[in-house]
């Protein structure tokens, strides 16, 4: 423990001890109060929606529940009633075919492109990475009918891969952008060192790049697992067979032309949302890490 001063060895010296710190704690948590309410108020944001969906997925099914009230008589039959109705389980499958051939292949891709961009400065790498940037500025839809066009003509529409790599291209602006912003906070100094121990690229890339880039990886990788994991629209538009599309696709089975089930439906959708709520629970740490090192790039 560390030894006390003279003053506060006394009882009145020991109280005015207390009293200062007790002061220095409240104006700390007066500083920092609008930070604490903001961060509860989007809590809150995020949760109440997500308890209201919960309250109405174990409501009696053909009532129309709404606010947030517990049901006094909890249904939970209903989320085994929505994955038989969806056919979840051949969903399942489906949604996590697509995302292991998006996702690896896209953070592979663009890991090797942000580093020739950001550490190696090849020959127009800042023209292809302006070009690059410039397709977010694109609206998401207007890439939908060339896309139709091109995999039917490709002889690829109706199958997994009319979702695949078109996605894997699509998440290519994005994903390179991220990397680029982690390899252009990498210290020049590490590269030049290992440069005149005698690595390569190569060997530069995998022993040093690499292990610093896991938190921006790792981020990137929970980003594209969210984006493909929920894609909808491309998954309907491209795919016809409703047993080849991802988890998203489920919420179609709840609406009919005449009447749409809520109560199935808000299941069905918790049912949905679980795995990724349980994968950013896994990558929260790496993510949050990526956060704060751009923060202190910046």
């Amino acid at each position: 423990m560390p030894e006390r001063t003279q003053t506060e060895r006394t009882p009145q010296g020991a109280q005015t001890a207390r009293a200062t710190q007790g002061a220095q704690t409240a104006r700390t948590l007066r500083r920092r109060a609008p930070g604490l309410i903001l961060i509860a108020a989007a809590a809150l944001y995020s949760v109440v929606p997500l308890l209201s969906m919960v309250s109405a997925a174990l409501a009696p099914q053909g009532t129309f529940p709404s606010g947030l009230s517990w049901p006094s008589d909890p249904h939970w039959h209903n989320f085994v009633d929505a994955w038989n109705v969806a056919n979840i389980t051949i969903l399942l499958k489906s949604s996590t075919l697509i995302v292991l051939g998006v996702v690896p292949v896209a953070v592979l891709i663009s890991t090797m492109a942000a580093y020739a961009i950001a550490v190696l400065e090849i020959p127009l790498g800042r023209v292809f990475y302006v070009v690059l940037v410039m397709t977010l500025t694109l609206p998401y839809e207007i890439v939908i009918v060339p896309l139709y066009e091109q995999t039917k003509a490709m002889g690829l529409l109706g199958s997994q891969w009319a979702l695949i790599l078109p996605l894997i291209g699509m998440n290519m602006p994005f994903a390179v952008f991220w990397m680029r912003a982690h390899f252009a906070g990498v210290p020049r100094e590490l590269s030049e060192a290992a440069g005149i121990d005698g690595a390569g690229p190569w060997r530069a890339l995998f022993h040093i790049h690499l292990p610093l880039a896991r938190p921006a990886i790792a981020s990137l990788a929970l980003l594209m697992f969210l984006s493909t994991w929920n894609q909808f629209l491309l998954a309907l538009v491209l795919i016809d067979d409703p047993d080849k599309r991802t988890m998203a696709g489920a919420l179609q089975a709840f609406t009919t032309k005449y009447a749409t089930d809520q109560v199935l439906l808000n299941a069905g959708a918790l049912l949905i949302m679980a795995p990724t709520i349980l994968v950013f629970l896994f990558l929260q740490r790496h993510f949050v890490k990526a956060l704060l090192q751009g923060s202190v790039k910046g």
